[in-house]
């Protein structure tokens, strides 16, 4: 068997392992949380790398094969760091970002669009840059909150926001 077919062999096994990745990676997440280089899409990605490049330098065969694989190896090390740095990183953090969670609704004004009867449910709407999020509702102090009406959250319990009638004036108000 040539060096070349191992090159290729390893090229089309690690890119087709790559695609499985993508496709059903859920499954391997945990993996790479406790050590952050034995990530699986960054060993596959340096093998994508290495078998591509001592393909191609096989190919023109310029050199020994034994410094192919060194040259390829040290490149595919600098592109997976690279790779990892300004593409991977980035993405798993902007993941996070757009995430919330119910502890981040208390504070949050929103809007009614189911009006909540006396000590019953009906549903709330907060808006945001990253979208729009409906929640259910129940008023804070058993009252009844019609449809349209800005309120602001007080607690979260079990899913389910509790919530109070909020008055844009009242912050403007003085009473010294």
């Amino acid at each position: 068997m040539s060096v070349e077919s191992i090159y290729l062999t390893v090229l089309i096994v690690s890119g087709i392992l790559v695609l499985l990745y993508i496709l059903f990676g859920d499954v391997l997440d945990g993996i790479g949380e406790g050590v952050p280089f034995l990530n699986p899409v960054l060993i596959l990605v340096f093998l994508v790398f290495l078998s591509a490049t001592g393909y191609i330098l096989e190919l023109i065969n310029v050199m020994n094969s034994f410094f192919i694989l060194l040259v390829s190896a040290i490149g595919s090390f600098i592109l997976t760091t690279l790779l990892n740095l300004f593409v991977l990183v980035p993405l798993s953090s902007a993941e996070e970002s757009l995430a919330y969670s119910e502890e981040s609704l208390k504070g949050r004004i929103g809007t009614i669009i189911v009006p909540i009867p006396k000590d019953g449910f009906g549903e709330v709407l907060f808006e945001s840059k990253s979208g729009r999020i409906a929640k259910a509702a129940t008023s804070y102090d058993g009252t009844e909150i019609e449809e349209g009406l800005h309120v602001l959250v007080v607690d979260v319990k079990d899913g389910v926001v509790y919530v109070k009638p909020y008055d844009e004036r009242s912050l403007y108000r003085s009473d010294f």
